[in-house]
């Protein structure tokens, strides 16, 4: 089922459509604005689970850059976004075939970060998956080093769409003419109004990637246990212990609807994620939508290869994010690169 990627063109178009001055009095208004400034590249990776679409929009002038990150599949090793690699990691998962991650090389994002300098970029905020589930931020790091153009390096402390929508934060603020600084506050603040709720029907692919305990793994086979489970702090953490399948994905639900509910009115973002259980996503944003009916429709996409390599088939999660204020107007209008 392809993924629904109009709420989050949604989002951008009024974020940006709030950086136009209102006209004074007495002032005529021109009938082209001034284009704006962007100083700021932007660069991310693919556990960002961003709409492919929405990506080949913001990527032709280089201001956003998607670096693959890697996946083996027994000796195979494919790279997210450069393969179809969703039906190989499925049924890998399901016969039992080893699938396992690895961050992408330094030299990738040396590579991204000297694209943007040759583009004419000022600065870059590197935005990545969280560095207590992988390696990423820190190959970017080295990568910063090896380069002229100032990098500014963002672990998230989150996954999925989570780092999405910072990421589109950054791009926004990045749209409106800011500087480095101001572009990785934007994702900042993005991160700090975002959680992850998942559930998944076994711990087992978790505990292989080492992202739960074996402990945790043996207690949830014996004894049927269905947690829910989230990202706190940039680790997998237990919410709360379910007895059936059934009901942790109504809890899931549940704690879900709440926590948008919570937010200032009309300013909740959701996003649903799946791996190989479609149509229970597609229910399950149905009923987040009866519940929640100020909020507009969740973004529902299969989990990237790099996450569900991990969390294995059946999982189900649901981002819950919070528009925030408008990135800061630009500083001087300019012919945009």
């Amino acid at each position: 089922m392809p993924d629904r990627d109009a709420a989050a063109w949604l989002w951008l178009r009024e974020r940006l459509a709030a950086l136009r001055p209102a006209p004074r009095a007495g002032v005529p208004v021109p009938s082209t604005p001034p284009a704006v400034v962007v100083r700021t590249a932007v660069v991310t990776d693919s556990a960002a689970a961003l709409p492919a679409d929405w990506v080949h929009a913001c990527a032709g002038d280089g201001r956003l850059t998607v670096i693959a990150m890697p996946v083996m599949v027994g000796a195979e090793i494919y790279g997210e976004g450069e393969d179809d690699i969703t039906e190989t990691i499925a049924l890998a998962l399901a016969s039992g075939t080893s699938v396992k991650t690895s961050r992408p090389s330094p030299g990738q994002f040396e590579q991204a970060f000297l694209a943007a300098e040759r583009l004419g970029y000022e600065g870059v905020v590197s935005i990545h998956i969280s560095g207590g589930l992988s390696g990423t931020a820190d190959a970017a790091r080295l990568a910063a080093t090896r380069v002229t153009i100032p990098v500014e390096v963002l672990d998230s402390c989150t996954v999925g769409m989570a780092l999405g929508m910072g990421v589109q934060a950054a791009v926004a603020a990045a749209a409106a003419g800011s500087d480095t600084a101001a572009v990785a506050a934007a994702a900042a603040a993005q991160f700090a109004r975002t959680k992850v709720y998942f559930y998944v029907p076994s711990l087992e692919q978790l505990r292989r990637g080492g992202r739960i305990g074996a402990a945790a793994s043996l207690l949830g086979t014996m004894f049927a246990i269905k947690p829910i489970l989230a990202v706190d702090d940039g680790k997998i953490v237990p919410l709360e212990k379910v007895r059936s399948a059934a009901k942790a994905v109504a809890r899931l639900e549940e704690l879900a609807a709440a926590d948008a509910a919570s937010r200032p009115h009309g300013q909740a973002r959701l996003a649903v994620h799946h791996f190989g259980n479609p149509v229970e996503a597609e229910a399950l944003a149905a009923r987040l939508s009866a519940a929640l009916p100020s909020c507009p429709p969740a973004q529902i996409s299969s989990l990237p290869a790099v996450l569900a390599a991990h969390a294995g088939l059946g999982v189900l999660a649901v981002i819950v994010g919070e528009d925030g204020p408008a990135a800061p107007e630009p500083e001087l209008p300019a012919v945009s690169l």
